[in-house]
């Protein structure tokens, strides 16, 4: 069975991951290899990452990615796993509210049974999606503006009948635009706005995790990666959903860029040494689902 057609229970079934203490831990994707290798590896759904989606399809990441191209990945990803999908799409990949709502449709369409929403601005020239500024805008958009897309995008699902999850990305902490106290702020907003659950990237300091556990009144996701606390040691914070975000892309470039180097220059190989088994990835990602 794949998720072309998502229903009520297969979201309902994701949604029922996020349990403060006993985290969703999310090794994000970018196409159907990574998505089939994070599902048998034992994930519970399979993540997005819209950095790696975005470079897998020769784009920036930061809202430069048009709403075509993003969900027919989406759509890929969906259809190669059995485990529920949740789209990362940066800012809904739209200019306004109602466009929002015309992307969750897509997203539902395309097999995906939860979303990542964040706040961030973007619009400079050059924006990484990690530098705050956007013309003079300020970083993030205004809480208003935000909770109205987020609304927008809730209003979408519901009419679809499918109890989309939707997680309302702050980059307060990302983009230095603010403390535990506006990070709280947003969240009560977007919460009440109809976000189901609260992503704070940057935040892996125990002590803020802690607060921000404390103080928001849904499931909270952490941004994880080298340096940060383990899985156990966050769940133990209350945390109760775990994100990779674009490391694990990242991680594989990295490789590529380190055996071509190599290869080029030493005319060595070994780059490559602990690559995955050839008849190994060929069964695994010729089978049918």
């Amino acid at each position: 069975m794949t998720n072309q057609n998502p229903t009520h229970e297969t979201a309902l079934a994701f949604r029922a991951l996020h349990i403060p203490g006993r985290p969703l831990v999310l090794p994000n994707a970018w196409d159907t290899a990574s998505a089939r290798l994070v599902e048998e590896a034992g994930a519970a759904a399979v993540a997005t990452t819209s950095a790696g989606l975005a470079w897998d399809l020769g784009t920036a990441d930061g809202d430069r990615l048009d709403r075509d191209r993003a969900l027919g990945a989406v759509a890929r990803v969906a259809a190669a796993v059995r485990v529920p999908v949740s789209a990362d799409i940066e800012s809904g990949y739209a200019k306004d509210a109602a466009g929002v709502g015309d992307t969750i449709r897509a997203v539902l369409a395309a097999g995906a049974v939860g979303v990542n929403i964040e706040d961030a601005l973007y619009g400079r020239e050059g924006d990484d999606g990690e530098d705050a500024g956007d013309g003079g805008r300020g970083p993030l958009r205004p809480v208003a503006e935000q909770a109205e897309r987020i609304a927008a995008a809730r209003a979408a699902a519901d009419a679809a009948g499918v109890p989309l999850f939707i997680n309302a990305r702050i980059d307060t902490v990302l983009r230095g635009a603010g403390g535990v106290e506006e990070t709280l702020e947003r969240a009560a907003a977007f919460l009440a706005a109809g976000a189901d659950g609260i992503f704070v990237p940057g935040a892996v300091d125990p002590g803020t995790v802690k607060s921000l556990v404390a103080g928001v009144e849904g499931p909270l996701n952490v941004l994880a990666g080298p340096g940060a606390p383990s899985v156990a040691e966050l769940a133990a914070l209350g945390v109760a959903r775990i994100s990779t975000g674009s490391s694990i892309a990242q991680a594989a470039h990295a490789v590529v860029r380190r055996a071509a180097r190599e290869l080029l220059s030493a005319g060595t190989y070994d780059s490559l040494t602990g690559g995955l088994d050839y008849a190994e990835l060929n069964t695994l990602l010729g089978g049918a689902r």
